[in-house]
C-alpha cells in the first residue's frame, strides 16, 4: 500500500521509522531484532536510508596508493524485501543522486517495481565524507529533481531506451525531504521552498522532514508551505538525542539548531545515560504537541537504536 493510503485511512497520527542497512558483513537478524522492539507500535511503513561509496585508499606492490571506491552499507533493495516478506510491512526505500548512474537507478526501480514495492523517497543525498561538495555521478544526476522526473517519468511507463514498445509503467507513491530550517545549500528558507514547490508541481506524493528540535519550526514550515500552495501531507522526522556528543555532533552533521534548554539540558548531565533520558523526554514533549497539532504521522530517524525509540513511542502509540 502506499504512504498516502496509510496517511488517508489514519484515524489517528501513525507511527514510522526509519533504519539504516547493515553493515557489509553483518548479519540481517542484528537489524530484525531492532525492527522487532518497534513493531508493538505497529508501524505501516518503514524507510530504508540508501548509503552512497565511500573512497579507501591501499597500498600497492609499487608503493603507490590505489583509490577504491567501496559501500559499506549496501543491500537496501534486498533488505525492503526482506522486511516485507518477515513482517507484511511496506517499505519505503531512499533513492539517492549521489554514486548512482541513471541506468542503475532504473535497474533498482524495475527490481523494486517487481518486488511489489510501492513507495521510494527520492533525495540528492549528501558529499562523499571525503569531499567538501556534493559531485555527481558523471551518468547520474545532479538534484533530486531530476531523480524525481526519472521516477515519474517510469510511473508514465518512460524508461532511458525510449525504443521500448508497450513498457510498463510503474506506480510509486514518491516522497520528498523537507527542511523546515533550510537545506544548508540553500541560501534562505524561502528558495529552499521554492525548489520544494516545484517538486510538488511535478509529482511528488508527500514531504518528509529533516529533524528539528522546535516545533515552532516545523509549524511555521508547514504554515509557509500551505500558504505557497503546497498542500501534500508533511511529516515530521524526530531523533531523540542519546548521548551529550551529540549537542555539538548532530549541528554540524545536519545543520540543525539544537534550542538552549535541550542543550543546557544535556550539557548539564553526568553522563550518556541521563542524557538520553533528557533526549527521550523531550521528544515524548515534541511528539505530544505534534499530535495535538494534528500531523498525520510521526517518523523516527531510529539510527540503529530502537530502546529510546521504544521509550518514546510506549507513551505514545
Amino acid at each position: 500500500m502506499k504512504v498516502t493510503e496509510h496517511l488517508k485511512n489514519a484515524k489517528k497520527t501513525l507511527f514510522s521509522i526509519e533504519i539504516l542497512p547493515p553493515l557489509k558483513g553483518d548479519s540481517i537478524e542484528s537489524l530484525f531484532k531492532h525492527i522487532d522492539a518497534l513493531m508493538e507500535f505497529k508501524p505501516p511503513f518503514i524507510d530504508v536510508t540508501y548509503h552512497r561509496e565511500e573512497y579507501v585508499y591501499k597500498n600497492r606492490e609499487n608503493g603507490l596508493l590505489e583509490k577504491m571506491a567501496i559501500k559499506k552499507r549496501p543491500g537496501t533493495v534486498g533488505i525492503c524485501a526482506a522486511i516485507k516478506n518477515k513482517y507484511n510491512v511496506d517499505t519505503v526505500p531512499h533513492i539517492i543522486c549521489g554514486g548512482f548512474t541513471r541506468e542503475e537507478t532504473e535497474n533498482a526501480l524495475i527490481d523494486l517495481n517487481f518486488l511489489g514495492i510501492d513507495n521510494v523517497l527520492v533525495i540528492r543525498g549528501d558529499a562523499i565524507k571525503s569531499e567538501s561538495r556534493f559531485v555527481p555521478d558523471p551518468e547520474g544526476h545532479n538534484y533530486a529533481i531530476d531523480l524525481l522526473s526519472q521516477v515519474l517519468d517510469m510511473n508514465k511507463g518512460k524508461y532511458i531506451d525510449e525504443e521500448l514498445l508497450n513498457a510498463h509503467p510503474t506506480g510509486f507513491c514518491v516522497g520528498v525531504a523537507g527542511y523546515p530550517e533550510k537545506h544548508f545549500e540553500a541560501p534562505n528558507l524561502k528558495s529552499d521552498i521554492r525548489y520544494l514547490k516545484q517538486k510538488v508541481a511535478l509529482g511528488a506524493d508527500y514531504i518528509v522532514t529533516q529533524m528539528f528540535y522546535n516545533n515552532q519550526k516545523y509549524f511555521e514550515f508547514v504554515e509557509t508551505c500551505r500558504n505557497e500552495g503546497i498542500d501534500v501531507p508533511i511529516i515530521p522526522g524526530l531523533k531523540p538525542i542519546t548521548t551529550i556528543k551529540q549537542v555539538t555532533i548532530l549541528p554540524s552533521i545536519f545543520h540543525i539548531d539544537i534550542p538552549e534548554d535541550l542543550s543546557d539540558a544535556i550539557e548539564g548531565c553526568k553522563d550518556n545515560r541521563a542524557a538520553r533520558q533528557v533526549g527521550v523526554e523531550w521528544c515524548v514533549q515534541q511528539s505530544k504537541e505534534l499530535i495535538e497539532y494534528g500531523v498525520p504521522c510521526l517518523h523516527y530517524y531510529s539510527m540503529g537504536k530502537a530502546e529510546p525509540v521504544y521509550n518514546i513511542a510506549k507513551q505514545l502509540f
